[in-house]
């Protein structure tokens, strides 16, 4: 479980940090520019890195079902340091000019190249390690580890906050988070490479049944599959990046709380998260994946457009309760998710599938997320924006799981698996 969680903490720590820190690049790559406008500028570099995971995910995807888990979950965390070291590192605009928002968008481009990589192949991994009456609660902590990710760049950024004072920040110490990456993507090396590949890739490859083009194989065979599974992470991934990245932005620039408060808001909302995620899961492991993300889609069309007009209540508590619920939700989902995707695909081309899938979702569903916000917000003057659009989000989620199986406990070596091709 360490193993399969470890890559996506670093990931969702780096991305997170960006998110967090957001208005302090819009000052330091796009200096020129008003607030408003850097802060778009900043969030369309956010999105760049999506654009290119679906790249990474047809690579890494091929790479993982021909030749192991083991391998992608080793190469997406050495790209992923590498992009996050060179951001870490980059020049200013006041130092170079126009270079530095160049330099900026091709560590975004590496970044999200591993991206591409990195759910398909823990989520392939945790799915087919877990036993068959566990194995929500195995994935689990996929989410468990990208929370994790978010609860620890909160807490850094608070820190930073807390610690420098705002022109010090401005000036060098922005640099401080990215650089922790580095070490914890070591650590998380040195353990997937002293791991095995899971059971079900050591089956097919005593069967002599490991695919050759597994990509085709997924647009040829499974897609249905794909489809859907394009459809249950677009609910989760658009869900996590309003609550998660863009709310404390949000905050900062909609509702007027101070931004140390803001992070302080999204670090107790992480840990609420992280609470109820290994609960989620076990909870699909007894009743079914679809009733409990059912639940958490109702939740999203009735509750949103109340927790963000509580969020705007004119008292110390509302930001908070408005928070934790919201947080509540995007838990449930992200305990459930990964189980119930992983059970739709064979195990010949589950990498591929998942990767693909979760990429085209991010990539058109979730990662405009934060730059739609701010400009419909900017254009209709409405601060209501994110909770209607959660709702629309849940009924994306019904919409799917209306198509779906249900797939709890059953058994990851499908038919196709073992017919010999």
């Amino acid at each position: 479980m360490f193993a399969g969680a470890v890559g996506v903490f670093v990931h969702w720590f780096d991305w997170a940090v960006y998110a967090y820190l957001a208005t302090t690049m819009a000052k330091v790559f796009f200096p020129e520019q008003d607030g408003t406008t850097g802060l778009l500028s900043v969030f369309a570099v956010f999105a760049v890195a999506f654009f290119v995971r679906p790249i990474g995910s047809v690579l890494f995807g091929h790479l993982g079902d021909r030749f192991g888990r083991k391998t992608t979950l080793s190469i997406v965390i050495i790209a992923m340091a590498a992009g996050t070291l060179m951001l870490g590192l980059l020049p200013s605009y006041a130092s170079v000019g126009i270079i530095a928002p160049i330099l900026l968008v091709v560590a975004r481009i590496i970044q999200g190249l591993a991206a591409g990589g990195e759910f398909g192949s823990a989520a392939a991994f945790l799915a087919e390690f877990s036993p068959p009456k566990r194995r929500g609660f195995g994935c689990s902590w996929i989410e468990f580890g990208s929370v994790g990710g978010f609860l620890c760049a909160s807490f850094v950024v608070w820190a930073l906050h807390a610690v420098f004072p705002p022109e010090v920040v401005l000036d060098w110490a922005w640099r401080i988070p990215f650089l922790l990456t580095v070490p914890m993507a070591a650590v998380g090396l040195y353990i997937r490479l002293r791991i095995e590949d899971t059971p079900e890739y050591r089956a097919l490859e005593d069967m002599n049944n490991v695919p050759s083009q597994p990509v085709v194989e997924v647009f040829r065979s499974n897609g249905k599959q794909f489809l859907q599974t394009v459809g249950i992470e677009t609910f989760m991934n658009s869900t996590f990046y309003i609550v998660l990245v863009y709310l404390i932005t949000y905050q900062e620039e909609i509702v007027g709380i101070p931004a140390d408060r803001a992070a302080l808001l999204s670090a107790a909302a992480s840990v609420v998260a992280m609470g109820i995620i290994p609960l989620s899961g076990m909870a699909s492991d007894r009743v079914g994946r679809k009733p409990v993300l059912y639940t958490a889609a109702a939740l999203l069309i009735v509750a949103a457009v109340p927790l963000f007009l509580l969020m705007q209540a004119n008292a110390s508590w509302a930001a908070f309760a408005a928070t934790f619920g919201l947080a509540a939700i995007l838990a449930i989902i992200l305990g459930t998710h990964a189980s119930a995707v992983s059970e739709l695909f064979p195990t010949r081309t589950r990498q591929s599938g998942l990767s693909m899938a979760y990429s085209v979702a991010g990539a058109f569903f979730a990662g405009t997320l934060p730059y739609l916000m701010t400009w419909l917000i900017s254009v209709t003057g409405s601060s209501m924006v994110p909770g209607f659009t959660m709702v629309v989000i849940g009924v994306i989620g019904v919409i799917t799981l209306r198509t779906m199986p249900e797939t709890s406990g059953s058994d990851l070596l499908h038919e196709s698996d073992r017919a010999l091709r």
